[in-house]
């Protein structure tokens, strides 16, 4: 067998992140509330955790008609759903995505999060059903995990997912007065 020579070392590169977006899909991007009508806006993302600042222009950008508190609050919830279909579902290995879907409703916005459900080696039945629950101790800053659910529980107006481990989705509505939001209560 011959020897090979050793590959040299690449050089690194930075692109940006627009440069990974269609170019018919760059407004869900950019921030500002130039296209504010929409009814949904959809978009799938891949399962590199390097994209969430991705996520995060997409969330802010969802918003970007309401107020900075209000954009922050959703931003932080979105990219908390992003990051749980990551770490704790299929969608964060290695070729697979996970969607967010993003609808306008007459007091708010409401926020899905479809992933390809959780790693496990037995048949899940579509008829089986465990829906996620919030720790409630979860807040504490000393609790070692359950913080995800318990922030979206805690600052979101409502939340809940379909109950199938095997093809996720948890949502989320966030009312543009933060009714029922533990948020305007943290900044007094």
């Amino acid at each position: 067998m011959p020897v090979l020579a050793p590959v040299p070392p690449m050089a690194q590169v930075t692109i940006a992140l627009n440069e990974l977006v269609p170019h018919a899909y760059r407004h869900y991007f950019n921030g500002r509330p130039d296209r504010p009508h929409y009814k949904t806006r959809r978009y799938d993302f891949g399962a590199s955790p390097l994209l969430l600042p991705l996520v995060r222009a997409f969330l802010d950008t969802c918003a970007a008609e309401h107020s900075t508190d209000y954009r922050y609050l959703f931003t932080l919830i979105g990219s908390e759903l992003a990051s749980n279909a990551l770490k704790h579902s299929r969608s964060g290995l290695p070729g697979r995505s996970y969607t967010l879907l993003c609808e306008r409703r007459r007091g708010g916005l409401r926020l899905r999060c479809r992933d390809d459900g959780v790693a496990t080696d037995r048949m899940i039945s579509a008829k089986e059903r465990h829906y996620l629950t919030a720790d409630p101790g979860g807040l504490d800053p000393s609790s070692d995990s359950g913080r995800g659910l318990a922030m979206v529980d805690a600052l979101a107006t409502a939340w809940g997912d379909n109950g199938r481990p095997g093809h996720r989705e948890v949502w989320f509505f966030l009312a543009h007065d933060l009714k029922d939001s533990a948020w305007p209560d943290l900044n007094r």
